[in-house]
């Protein structure tokens, strides 16, 4: 990070092209087939390569990058608390990659995701043809993602993007996240963990 005088803006690499081709990947694949649902062929193919990006994640989860994996931002219940009691009262540290708060929301997104798309190939096995509870399931985590996590999602994203003033789409386009001076002191830099915003 740069802290010369004349530096406006600097510019943090954090997501891998993994990474940002997941998340993009994810976000055009539930739109598809949110509006796909009577196309039944064209909407399991784009389950199936939901489903094959989620499982792609998890491996990268344990194996990626530095704020790629799960260790980086994956932490416990007290942990959790705390941060969100820091937001509460305006003091939370910085989180070049994903804070506690953004950690419990990619584990919620992933289960999620994972439920949906395995009750619905489970729809299409003859052992569970006509199961109400493996439709109803599979209606349900849809209705959590959509009318649930989604939208607490993009407020997290806005909520941190103008608390932080950094645009966080952009950074999950370009990968580098950016800040002024004013917002990213070297102070706040301590270890390289937290220089930086959320996701």
């Amino acid at each position: 990070m740069q802290t010369s005088g004349a530096t406006t803006r600097d510019r943090i690499y954090v997501w891998d092209p993994l990474v940002r081709l997941f998340h993009w990947t994810v976000a055009g694949g539930v739109f598809l087939a949110f509006f796909t649902e009577d196309f039944r062929s064209f909407h399991k193919l784009v389950g199936y390569t939901v489903m094959a990006a989620v499982l792609v994640r998890l491996v990268w989860g344990l194996v990626g990058s530095r704020h790629a994996r799960f260790a980086d931002f994956v932490k416990g219940p007290l942990e959790v608390l705390r941060y969100a009691g820091d937001v509460v009262r305006g003091r939370e540290g910085r989180h070049l990659g994903h804070n506690p708060l953004g950690g419990v929301m990619v584990v919620a997104l992933l289960t999620t995701l994972l439920v949906i798309g395995v009750s619905g190939w489970m729809m299409t096995l003859d052992m569970f043809w006509g199961e109400d509870w493996v439709e109803d399931l599979h209606g349900v985590a849809v209705d959590l993602l959509l009318f649930g996590l989604v939208p607490m999602h993009l407020a997290g994203v806005l909520f941190t993007s103008l608390r932080e003033r950094t645009n966080l789409v952009k950074a999950m386009v370009t990968g580098f996240k950016e800040y002024g001076e004013a917002e990213c002191s070297p102070g706040e830099t301590g270890d390289g963990a937290r220089a930086g915003g959320r996701a």
